[in-house]
């Protein structure tokens, strides 16, 4: 066995063989933890509940509504079939015209049609995941850097590194400042980088953030421009939860600040925008991913390198229509809205009751989650010891902020819009028996009561799937009950 654990070693590829996909990262870990022992409300009540996937579940009746009113827009359809051919047919890696024209459109309503976006500049990838890796292809060769505001997805490991040969160089943002970007942590990263002789070709940031939900000041994007434009190096701007701001303030497209922002200088072909339908929409499944450049030599690049991961052109055929359709968007828009906020006071009014504190935030599928009033000590290895008991006591997958890079231990991301209000209820009260009976211990032995050796509950002779409540649980339901936390109309 060992000879042949050599040879496979020896016959692949170091990619194939290495780790630099960044699988190995308490991220993913909950994902196979949940894979494991999915939550079913009926099949399963004591599953692992997915509060780590970003995904918004909460607009999907709409998109069925138009999808059923509007058939003639699906190629696999009796009303669409007469489009089948030509839509099936080999089509340049250009995209559709219509399609183009759509997103264009729509990443212009989403910004408060404040700006407008050249349908031309649009270039098609699988996925954000794609358009970032091609972005990164375009700007940097391997071993040069993009600084990265932390803490930041854990996608990006993989998104930008892996295959590319690029480096991520953290920008420091602390929580005492609800971890704002600054000028001075922008300039601190850039420097060190030099000194440890590495090129930085780029600046990322991402507007929304992922994982804080808060959203960027024009303040800070015009200290952004005059950052990279000051540096020469290029800015990268993930805007694929642009439309998941659900409260003032509204959301500033760096865009704008390249319409309106007249007084500060600002070269153009610095700038390039990633974006999807995969939040905004909650279509991830499409894998619809779009760069947005003002270089001319990136777009063309881009454009070639976009035919290793097209969107398919069903896909395009079908968005083309439901983005056009301005009746649809508009009511999309302000409904997704209206249910993220409702969630969002649903959710973080739920774990205010129990003392548990979440950063301020008005955009995203998910709440920055403060438990470091939890950990055993301020370090990352109670973090760890914490999360696991989250995900195999609690049963409820979070992700710890380690996995984001950041640098405090004690905060946790925790999606919220992939689920139904059940399910939400659930979670809720999952997470209030936890925190009630770790108050109950320490009043008694002065300290947390779970213990990480064993990935047990300290709860005496019964376990915590035993006093879990659930909605089969025959303990009445606590003051966290469904009807208690719904938002008046």
């Amino acid at each position: 066995m060992g000879l042949m654990a050599v040879d496979q070693t020896q016959l692949l590829s170091k990619m194939a063989t290495g780790n630099g996909h960044g699988e190995a990262s308490p991220y993913f870990d909950g994902w196979k933890a949940y894979d494991e022992n999915p939550f079913h409300p009926t099949q399963n009540p004591n599953g692992v509940i997915q509060m780590g996937l970003a995904e918004n579940q909460l607009t999907v009746d709409l998109v069925e509504d138009w999808i059923l009113g509007n058939p003639e827009a699906s190629i696999c359809t009796p009303e669409g079939i007469n489009d089948f051919r030509a839509i099936a047919n080999f089509q340049d890696y250009h995209g559709l015209p219509e399609f183009r024209n759509a997103v264009a459109k729509f990443m212009a309503r989403t910004r408060g049609n404040r700006v407008t976006f050249d349908p031309d500049r649009v270039v098609m990838s699988g996925g954000a995941t794609g358009a970032h890796e091609v972005t990164a292809f375009c700007l940097a060769d391997p071993g040069d850097a993009f600084l990265v505001p932390i803490p930041y997805y854990p996608g990006f490991d993989r998104d930008l590194r892996w295959r590319t040969g690029v480096q991520l160089v953290p920008v420091m943002c602390e929580g005492s400042n609800d971890f704002k970007l600054t000028r001075e942590a922008l300039e601190d990263a850039y420097e060190k980088a030099k000194e440890d002789n590495i090129r930085v070709k780029g600046l990322l940031i991402t507007n929304p953030s992922n994982p804080l939900g808060t959203i960027m000041d024009r303040k800070t994007l015009r200290t952004v421009v005059s950052f990279i434009n000051e540096k020469r190096i290029h800015l990268v701007c993930d805007e694929i939860y642009s439309a998941t701001v659900f409260s003032q303030p509204s959301f500033v497209s760096i865009a704008e600040i390249l319409e309106e922002e007249t007084d500060i200088e600002c070269d153009r072909n610095l700038i390039h925008i990633v974006y999807s339908l995969s939040k905004d929409m909650g279509f991830p499944g499409f894998r619809v991913g779009i760069i947005y450049s003002y270089n001319d030599a990136v777009v063309h690049c881009a454009r070639k390198m976009s035919s290793f991961g097209l969107v398919s052109t069903q896909t395009q055929y079908l968005l083309a229509s439901m983005l056009s359709d301005d009746e649809f968007v508009e009511k999309f828009l302000a409904e997704s809205a209206k249910r993220l906020a409702q969630r969002y006071r649903v959710f973080t009014g739920g774990l205010a009751n129990v003392g548990i504190k979440c950063l301020q935030s008005n955009a995203g599928l998910f709440v920055w989650m403060d438990l470091r009033h939890l950990l055993k000590k301020p370090t990352f290895e109670s973090e760890m010891e914490l999360w696991r008991v989250i995900i195999h006591e609690v049963k409820i997958n979070v992700s710890p902020g380690s996995s984001f890079h950041c640098t405090e231990p004690g905060w946790f991301r925790v999606c919220h819009a992939n689920m139904d209000d059940m399910a939400v209820q659930v979670a809720l009260q999952r997470i209030r028996a936890f925190v009630l009976q770790n108050k109950e211990v320490m009043v008694s032995r002065n300290k947390p009561c779970w213990h990480s050796s064993k990935l047990r509950l300290s709860l005496g002779p019964r376990r915590f799937d035993d006093i879990m409540m659930s909605p089969h649980s025959p303990i009445p339901q606590s003051p966290l009950s469904y009807k208690d936390t719904l938002i008046p109309e």
